[in-house]
């Protein structure tokens, strides 16, 4: 990762398109923003939602959110726009010589037919080790098992799954990373998918995808040993799961910037990260906030804001390098994060990070806010010092709370 590298490129083609099977039509957004779906709070005046936002009960959405105010680039050429694997280092003070022996699972809905193609672009142009299927770094198969039978493309969760395995590599290039492909964007299917990746391995599983409809409780979310964790959506203040199960760590977001104190670097909360005071799920026993009697939402959290996005690579239909935010970003970070401390097996769910609480291991957030909520949970959607429910516990400064 001391190779020299471009920091910053543009947005991929503007060729992934807005849609992703099962979903809503393209409509207008909240601040400005363009994509499907009504439900996200963008944060940045020109992004599209990789994934209709809008889905039935039962369904999720990718929350990959694109930047579209910036000039296209084609093909491999490389330019300016969003933070790369160095940034995300310094900004969390991360080890990026650990993580061997550790496989990250990343589950997404339907095909991304280049998906290890466009991985040994990004890796190459940051100077990270390749991660091939040759190698045995690199396993993609379908929500059975099989590296055959695989699900139909599908352009926008494509540009989800190239940045699950952007974030995946550049947090833990020396992790192994395993992408298992639901056959559609259902809930259950996803889960399923989600026993498969444990089942085949995987320490750590993101899950950059939510929907509504998920009852209180999903045992295929539950994987004692293996870390789960989930996007706390890119809707404001609302419920999302998985990220909602007492089994999942719920990944919030920030707006990250170059600069201030000590650390070198700034962060509030992004104004579209989700969070909640869930209706359905109990309070784990592991949470100690007291105004929210269920189970609150988010646990930690890490970059989310397209408008201070990460760079990606994502050629499905077409394409190249581009600017991306959402809470889509924060999942696998944090989820390769716990590959890089190699603790998964010992954890008790989001408990460790609950008792690292205010501790120096976190970067606390203290500043943004989501929307408005009752005053009695008022944290719920508002940062502050200590617990808050857009960031949770704050950033991870090294692995110490992992």
């Amino acid at each position: 990762m001391n190779a020299p590298y471009v920091r910053a490129f543009a947005v991929a083609g503007i060729a992934l398109i807005a849609a992703c099977s099962g979903g809503a039509g393209n409509q207008t957004l909240p601040n400005g923003a363009s994509g499907a779906g009504t439900a996200m709070r963008s944060g940045a005046g020109n992004v599209r939602a990789a994934c209709p936002q809008v889905q039935p009960p039962g369904y999720a959405s990718c929350y990959a959110l694109i930047r579209t105010d910036v000039t296209p680039t084609r093909g491999e050429q490389p330019f300016v726009g969003g933070y790369g694997p160095a940034d995300l280092d310094s900004a969390y003070n991360l080890p990026s010589t650990n993580g061997k022996g550790q496989t990250v699972g990343i589950v997404d809905a339907y095909d991304d037919p280049n998906a290890e193609s466009d991985l040994a672009v990004y890796r190459s142009n940051f100077g990270l080790p390749a991660c091939t299927s040759k190698t045995g770094c690199f396993t993609k198969v379908g929500q059975s098992g099989s590296t055959t039978k695989l699900p139909k493309p599908d352009p926008g969760w494509a540009g989800e799954i190239s940045l699950d395995l952007d974030m995946t590599s550049a947090i833990c290039p020396k992790c192994k990373i395993l992408l298992v492909e639901a056959n559609n964007n259902k809930l259950l299917s996803l889960g399923k998918s989600v026993d498969r990746a444990v089942m085949m391995g995987a320490t750590v599983v993101s899950n950059s995808y939510g929907g509504g409809g998920g009852g209180a409780t999903n045992s295929h979310y539950d994987h004692p040993g293996t870390i789960i964790t989930a996007s706390s959506g890119d809707g404001g203040y609302r419920a999302s799961s998985p990220c909602d199960y007492t089994t999942v760590v719920c990944i919030g977001g920030t707006s990250l910037r170059k600069g201030g104190g000590t650390r070198g670097w700034s962060e509030s909360a992004w104004s579209g990260a989700g969070s909640a005071c869930a209706s359905l799920v109990a309070k784990p026993s592991w949470q100690t906030d007291k105004g929210c009697t269920k189970r609150s939402e988010s646990d930690v959290s890490a970059i989310a804001d397209p408008s201070t996005g990460v760079a990606f690579y994502d050629s499905y239909p077409s394409g190249g390098w581009g600017v991306v935010g959402g809470t889509s970003v924060s999942s696998p970070i944090i989820a390769s994060v716990f590959a890089l401390a190699g603790n998964a097996s010992s954890q008790n769910y989001a408990a460790g990070i609950w008792a690292a609480g205010g501790s120096s291991s976190l970067n606390d957030v203290t500043t943004g806010s989501n929307g408005t909520c009752p005053k009695k949970i008022s944290y719920i959607c508002n940062a502050g010092p200590g617990y808050d429910g857009v960031t949770g516990w704050g950033t991870p400064n090294g692995v110490g709370a992992f």
